[in-house]
């Protein structure tokens, strides 16, 4: 008995040695490892790596940039049963645990001590927030006790609900997903919240092996474990028997779902990303910005259509070149010719296709996808073969005329579910809208494809505006003496311009003159002579620091009188900016497209503080919160060039957008020497657009291509849509404009008792002189109406 107590007494001390040495070795350990350990308050404040998402103004997804998909979520938006299936998984101990969990270290020590390799580390989902945040991957003695003691801390620092948030929107879970949100997207394209059971246990189960327990790549593997954690979340009772065995029975459902683009708008995507790379650098990918656009997804989609059609209708009048490709398909198989389809890409819905067969008046074409399509005749007779832009073949008479067996083509569906052949252009267009009371972009196409092409004609193709530029010119002379009804001589002119090489013999487009003209209709219908003594009278420096205050760079601006018929080099952008002055009453606004960003706690961080049009603020007021756009044009002076415009469309070189049956719409057409370029803007109140066609390394577009054959087509379909629905919006007569009835021939005040006279509009300090008519003298037989 003395022996026993003796030995007890032993092993106690022994134990209490034992304890002591370990409390000194831990103690040892702790300072060791305790001042490198980082400080866990950061986590508070972490920024996951989280995509550049790019909306439209109304929310539609346009693009997304950056390697990682993530979206992360609050904890009180994880579903109940994917914390249950998560602990049944990883952590069941989760909520009751210090940070880690005894019983699976000593689990992880047994394996070490009879193995001699460290199998599994017993981490809870503590000590892998640890891990993930802060540590690397390296299985080492030193790294564990670095995620213990981390864990430790962790876990006196932030919530249970704050570090399960923390470590389901890091961990990695196959398919660049990171964080359950997107994982939920690209299994099942739905939100974590929209999954079923089955669904959510699947996603559990792939933190411990994203790869061998992927339900795509490895659906068997994948299945087995969802259906051990519903075991387990049953043996744990989170869930009753009968809801495990329903989710068991369940099927893998999981495929591959990208974040599906909404909005087509990838020219305003790459200038969104291309302004905001210069401000944050490659943080732009990683930082979870989100950015609002201006762009309004139904006028965007009318615009991409617009320009597409425009450009498949100037192939279609030109002719067609032929395959890109002759194949011989003698001795392959089906298989074998979509084979070679797989790297040829679609462009603006133009699909690739190999033709199969052909027939009198039919071809068979298979697509990409392995499917056979015919086209008909209906999609076949238009392809005369392309010779010049000014000369095609014969109409064909038969389908072999166009095709043969082999021929790799493009093919696109009609709006009547039919196939028919096409080809990618060779000439480009492009058209953007904005709101002429801010400045905001609200569609832009920069070309055909941007697959196809990526530069952006909008904002970098500095082209001739020809005729388009013209409305600039008048309005200078408005603001300098002249009125729609002054007199000028449309003439020959011959002119030594020290700007210009020898002498200038310019014409107008007919090749005739028609000697004196009222300047409304010199514009309307677009007289080069009367725009040249125009510009000629007010003086070339005058007129070109007038249209500075429109944006216009001075520096390519030429300084001779080929200004007058818009021989300035402009973008797209900067000339229907110039026209949203005229479209808003006479005011400055600055194009932009980036509405507003926020981070990804949906925080605002940057709004645009653009200039506005406001007729009854003071530039001075405070009582506004944007700032005020500022007048560049005398009102009375817009108001007569919106009228004269709108002639334009009524009686000018725009007629066929009367088709639109609207009131309200003014623009101006504009084709440059040998139709190397093609032009039409137009606005209303409300909105201002600009389509332009032509080859990027200049080339005549045809000797029938004008700005109202080639741009004005696209610009009526734009604004079909994008006006539907809409009621009108003229500029609104203002004050210090009075209407008179005046000679036609004279642009004199009509005489009482004159006949054949029209209504002019006159600034009320502006009105002409009466006619020296008298009764009984002849009369005019003119009939023109001017409204």
């Amino acid at each position: 008995m003395r022996i026993l107590k003796s030995l007890l007494r032993f092993f106690l001390i022994l134990g209490v040695i034992a304890i002591l040495a370990g409390a000194i070795a831990a103690f040892g350990i702790y300072q060791h490892f305790a001042p490198n350990l980082p400080d866990v308050e950061t986590l508070r404040d972490i920024k996951l790596q989280t995509p550049l998402k790019v909306l439209s103004a109304d929310g539609k997804l346009i693009s997304e940039f950056g390697e990682k998909k993530r979206t992360p979520i609050s904890f009180d938006e994880i579903p109940e049963q994917f914390i249950k299936a998560l602990q049944a998984a990883e952590d069941s101990r989760f909520f009751e645990h210090p940070g880690i969990d005894v019983i699976g270290l000593a689990r992880a020590a047994y394996q070490l001590a009879s193995t001699g390799k460290i199998q599994s580390g017993g981490s809870t989902i503590t000590m892998q927030v640890a891990k993930n945040y802060f540590l690397t991957r390296d299985k080492t003695f030193e790294r564990k006790f670095n995620e213990i003691l981390l864990a430790l801390k962790i876990e006196r620092s932030l919530t249970k609900q704050e570090i399960l948030e923390l470590y389901i929107n890091k961990i990695y879970l196959g398919h660049r997903s990171y964080g359950i949100q997107a994982a939920a997207n690209v299994y099942y394209g739905k939100d974590i919240n929209e999954l079923p059971l089955e669904q959510l246990a699947m996603i559990a189960g792939l933190p411990k092996a994203p790869s061998a327990f992927n339900p795509i790549t490895n659906p068997t593997r994948a299945l087995e474990r969802r259906n051990w954690i519903l075991e387990r979340m049953q043996s744990l009772g989170y869930i009753s028997s009968e809801q495990m065995k329903e989710a068991q029975a369940k099927p893998v459902t999981a495929k591959y779902h990208t974040k599906e683009i909404e909005l087509y708008a990838p020219y305003i995507a790459e200038m969104v990303r291309s302004e905001l790379y210069g401000k944050y650098g490659e943080e732009l990918y990683t930082d979870g910005f989100t950015v609002y656009t201006t762009i309004d997804s139904k006028m965007q989609t009318s615009a991409n259509l617009a320009v597409r059609d425009g450009l498949i209708a100037y192939v279609k009048r030109h002719g067609y070149r032929g395959p890109e490709k002759q194949i011989d398909i003698t001795n392959l198989s089906i298989p074998e010719i979509v084979e070679l389809l797989k790297d040829e890409s679609s462009f603006a819905q133009l699909e690739p296709a190999i033709v199969l067969e052909v027939t009198e008046d039919s071809a068979t074409a298979i697509r990409k996808n392995g499917e056979t399509v015919s086209i008909n005749w209906d999609g076949l007779k238009w392809a005369k073969a392309f010779k010049t832009v000014n000369y095609t073949g014969p109409s064909p008479k038969t389908a072999s005329d166009v095709v043969t067996p082999g021929d790799l083509v493009r093919i696109i569906s009609t709006e009547t579910d039919t196939w028919e052949l096409t080809q990618i252009p060779r000439v480009q267009g492009a058209l953007v809208a904005l709101t002429p009371q801010t400045g905001a972009i609200r569609s832009l196409v920069g070309g055909f494809s941007f697959t196809h092409n990526k530069f952006n004609r909008v904002t970098q193709a500095h082209r001739q505006p020809g005729s388009n530029f013209k409305p600039f010119i008048y309005a200078a002379a408005l603001e300098n003496g002249f009125t729609p009804a002054s007199i000028i001589n449309d003439a020959p002119v011959v002119t030594q311009d020290d700007g210009m090489d020898g002498g200038w013999r310019p014409e107008n487009s007919s090749r005739n003159f028609s000697g004196p003209t009222r300047l409304r209709v010199g514009l309307y219908k677009s007289r080069n002579l009367v725009s040249i003594r125009l510009l000629r009278s007010i003086g070339i420096s005058n007129a070109v620091e007038y249209l500075t205050r429109f944006g216009f760079d001075a520096a390519r601006l030429p300084q001779n009188l080929s200004l007058s018929l818009g021989s300035a080099d402009v973008t797209p952008l900067e000339l229907v900016t110039g026209y949203a002055s005229f479209a808003n009453g006479g005011y400055k606004v600055s194009p932009y497209f980036i509405d507003r960003i926020d981070d990804q706690n949906g925080n605002t961080i940057y709004l645009n503080q653009h200039p506005t049009v406001c007729e009854t603020c003071s530039e001075t007021s405070d009582n506004h919160q944007m700032p005020i756009a500022q007048r560049i044009m005398d009102k009375q002076t817009n108001f007569l060039l919106y009228s004269i415009l709108q002639d334009v469309i009524r009686r000018g070189t725009a007629t066929k957008a009367r088709v639109l049956e609207r009131n309200d719409l003014a623009g101006k057409t504009g084709t440059t020497n040998e139709q190397k370029d093609a032009w039409f803007t137009g606005f209303n109140n409300q909105i201002v657009a600009s389509a332009w066609v032509g080859y990027d390394q200049p080339a005549p577009l045809g000797r029938s291509e004008y700005g109202g054959t080639a741009a004005l087509p696209i610009w009526i379909d734009f604004m079909k849509a994008a006006l539907a629905d809409q009621p009108e919006s003229p500029i609104p007569q203002p004050e210090g404009i009075i209407q008179l009835r005046i000679d036609p021939t004279t642009g004199l005040r009509a005489g009482s008792g004159q006949s054949g006279t029209i209504f002019e509009y006159f600034k009320a300090t502006q009105t002409p002189k009466e006619s020296t008519y008298s009764h009984g003298s002849p009369s005019g037989s003119s009939t023109e109406e001017i409204f």
